[in-house]
């Protein structure tokens, strides 16, 4: 496991605070956010962050990009990203992999042709990306064709290209069973994890990662069972703090030594 940092659980920070925070912390990456840190299409930005990350000694993990295939609606940035903007910039960015929404609606929402419009085209972003040395990792979240287990293990079916991957976090308001459940079943095209730990509660409710330890120990079982390499990274983190995000990075650093 390689440790790191969403560089969105910290929007308020700036690149530069980001890095030091980063590299005192001891962890070895950060997926930089297409938003707010590393907007699409920003090319002589992502060149400045890249040189930052790897002038501190960390890498970048991933783009955090806000591209969805259906209609690429962006929460965050002003204008809707294209994704020739976002796969330039995370080849500038250096990034090995970049994270995508797969549409606007949840599974139950999307069928027929506005399913399989989405399929067909995570499948060209796939092929385009792999031509330039860049994964494509999809976001594991609701409101998207990639809201469950079983929709997430189809969507990845129907795409059926070897460089589209999904990313993994838990689930929030599910049972444990379900959540290693969905890990046995997606771990082969399982790309990069999102740490983090919730309260019964769900969002916004973050806890210290030290007080999911047994049920992270179970998440870390699953994934070093098929020996692959892969960036864990902490997003959100309780109350916001950078003092807690310390706390946290010193708990990852524990756990990824196994």
């Amino acid at each position: 496991m390689k440790t790191g940092l969403v560089s969105i659980t910290f929007r308020d920070l700036d690149v530069e605070e980001l890095v030091r925070l980063v590299a005192e912390a001891g962890l070895e990456g950060i997926e930089w956010g297409g938003d707010v840190h590393v907007p699409h299409g920003h090319l002589a930005r992502a060149r400045e962050v890249r040189l930052l990350t790897e002038a501190a000694g960390l890498a970048v993990s991933c783009y955090g990009s806000y591209y969805r295939f259906d209609g690429c609606v962006s929460r965050w940035a002003e204008d809707e990203p294209s994704w020739n903007a976002v796969l330039d910039t995370a080849c500038e960015l250096g990034a090995p992999s970049i994270r995508v929404w797969a549409g606007t609606l949840g599974s139950k929402e999307i069928a027929g042709e506005h399913r399989q419009r989405i399929v067909e085209r995570c499948r060209e972003i796939g092929e385009q990306s792999q031509r330039r040395g860049v994964a494509v990792g999809l976001e594991f979240h609701d409101n998207t064709l990639t809201d469950s287990n079983e929709s997430t293990a189809r969507f990845l079916e129907e795409v059926g290209h070897e460089n589209v991957f999904t990313l993994w976090q838990p689930y929030l308001s599910v049972e444990q069973d379900y959540r290693l459940r969905g890990l046995g079943q997606l771990l082969a095209k399982i790309g990069n994890v999102h740490c983090n730990h919730f309260a019964k509660e769900g969002w916004p409710h973050s806890l210290l990662l030290s007080e999911g330890e047994q049920v992270w120990s179970e998440y870390l079982e699953i994934l070093r069972s098929d020996g692959r390499e892969r960036w864990i990274s902490i997003e959100h983190v309780k109350d916001h703090s950078v003092e807690n995000f310390r706390k946290d990075a010193e708990t990852l650093r524990k756990w990824a030594k196994g």
